[in-house]
């Protein structure tokens, strides 16, 4: 099976003021897409936005950022990171994600719910 692109189902979340933050491009909007799969996506962080910090339970996540520059807070941790970087928080643990570049940051997202 293959989507496009343009065949992408787009989840946007917005800031407080109620502008665009980041997208999230589904990337596993597939029949037979194992159900501990939560998110699979291509997100888009515009200039300055960011995915807030939060705390995952019962679930990992993983980031694998393309491009762009960030901030990364690893559960208190706050570390620049760019492209090629991986990122794994396990359950227990949160993370944030700015975009701190002068373009978007471009980052494939993973979270899995545990067995």
């Amino acid at each position: 099976m293959v989507k496009f692109h343009d065949d992408l189902r787009v989840k946007y979340e917005y800031n407080d003021e109620g502008k665009n933050a980041y997208s999230l491009f589904n990337l596993a909007d597939f029949e037979g897409m194992s159900k501990r799969v939560r998110l699979f996506s291509y997100v888009e962080i515009d200039c300055g936005e960011e995915v807030a910090y939060h705390v995952h339970e019962g679930e990992t996540e993983n980031y694998y950022i393309i491009s762009g520059k960030g901030l990364y807070n690893d559960n208190g941790k706050v570390c620049e990171i760019g492209p090629g970087a991986t990122t794994f928080t396990p359950s227990g643990h949160g993370h944030s994600l700015k975009n701190i570049g002068e373009g978007k940051l471009g980052c494939v997202a993973r979270i899995i719910e545990k067995e």
